[in-house]
């Protein structure tokens, strides 16, 4: 009995003894495999925290890459825009100097034409004349006084050399000062009816407005006062004298 009870006491022990070496071991085997898991764990964690920042960083870099593509390609675009702004404002000085040019030449044709006519002024002979008769206060043409000046204007169709003298006049009836407005309006009237619908160049017309002066009838009467608010229109024609200057002697 004593003899079975020692035997298990020992083998208890035994047992106990074998189970804190087997403790151990097992906690000295396991504790660097877990330090190694760890140091792994902690590394892929840096692993994966450079890459999310790698990642930034080339978005980043992409983002700013796209921003300097798109600012280059709006400036090429500004750039392409103000090419063509400055190709359309050059056509566009072309164009008006072209025009300037052509006003240029008409105009200086038309000065020497006007200095030939003064050189000339002599050789101008009465070839027509109208007066074209307005109502009280009035600048308007009539329908008598188109008529009137419809059949002047087409007696100069042929004519080479001519001039139109226009003469604008007022009855006494108002101030002086209303007066000479008047009639100078009343001239207006008629020189640009001869523009506008027989195409008379203005440099061959010589216009002015003479307010009451110089009246057509001296008398103070209503008939008087209507002859006197009138527009005078001469045509003079230089052709005749230049066609009798060319003609031979034989034929004079």
């Amino acid at each position: 009995m004593k003899t079975h009870l020692a035997l298990s006491m020992v083998l208890t022990g035994a047992m106990l003894a074998g189970g804190c070496a087997t403790k151990k071991y097992v906690r000295n085997t396991a504790a660097p495999i877990q330090a190694k898991v760890d140091q792994v764990g902690e590394q892929s964690n840096r692993n994966t925290a450079g890459i999310e920042d790698a990642r930034k960083e080339i978005k980043s870099v992409d983002e700013k890459a796209e921003s300097g593509i798109s600012q280059v390609r709006e400036r090429a675009m500004t750039a392409d825009n103000h090419a063509a702004e400055a190709m359309t404002k050059a056509t566009e000085a072309g164009t008006m100097a072209a025009d300037a040019r052509t006003r240029a030449d008409k105009a200086n044709s038309e000065i020497a034409s006007l200095r030939n006519v003064v050189a000339n002024i002599d050789d101008y002979k009465p070839a027509g004349e109208t007066s074209v008769l307005f109502k009280f206060n009035s600048d308007k043409l009539t329908p008598e006084g188109k008529a009137d000046l419809d059949k002047l204007a087409s007696s100069q169709a042929n004519m080479k050399r001519y001039v139109v003298a226009v003469e604008g006049f007022t009855d006494k009836t108002g101030t002086v000062e209303y007066n000479n407005q008047l009639s100078q309006r009343r001239a207006n009237t008629v020189v640009n009816y001869l523009v506008t619908q027989h195409n008379i160049p203005l440099y061959r017309i010589y216009m002015v407005g003479l307010g009451p002066n110089k009246p057509a009838d001296e008398g103070k009467g209503r008939e008087a006062r209507e002859k006197n608010r009138r527009v005078e229109v001469k045509i003079f024609n230089a052709d005749q004298t230049m066609a009798s200057a060319s003609a031979p002697a034989s034929d004079r």
